[in-house]
């Protein structure tokens, strides 16, 4: 999905977000920075697939460990800019609406493209 979604061109990292660390409690950025803007974006394409959902419940999915405890886990949120700005790049695209009091949700053109892809990837997979 990711590989789709940077070939068609809809959807473009910023040239800063190289920079940009996904959470403040990781010390680097992503590893994988040159694909890692729309394998994200694939990731929140699939999360709107199962239902509507908020920024805020986003940054909980994609938080991570508060590294400042030493026994008690304790949570820490993701980065909101970051997902705030690929899912405004989704809407722009057509792929996900915005739903009042509830966040996103995916439009029927971001539907059948996730669709599409499954059914591509199950043929390649069946044919092997």
């Amino acid at each position: 999905m990711a590989e789709k979604l940077k070939a068609e061109g809809s959807i473009e990292a910023p040239k800063e977000a190289i920079f940009w660390k996904t959470g403040w409690f990781k010390e680097y950025p992503p590893v994988d920075y040159k694909n890692f803007w729309y394998i994200r974006a694939a990731s929140l394409l699939r999360k709107l697939y199962r239902k509507p959902i908020g920024v805020n419940r986003l940054k909980k999915v994609y938080g991570g460990r508060d590294p400042g405890y030493v026994h008690l886990k304790h949570s820490a949120k993701g980065s909101g800019a970051i997902i705030r700005r690929i899912l405004q790049q989704l809407e722009k695209a057509g792929y996900v609406q915005k739903v009042e009091k509830v966040g996103r949700k995916i439009t029927n053109k971001g539907r059948s493209l996730l669709d599409a892809t499954a059914a591509e990837i199950l043929r390649a997979e069946t044919a092997q």
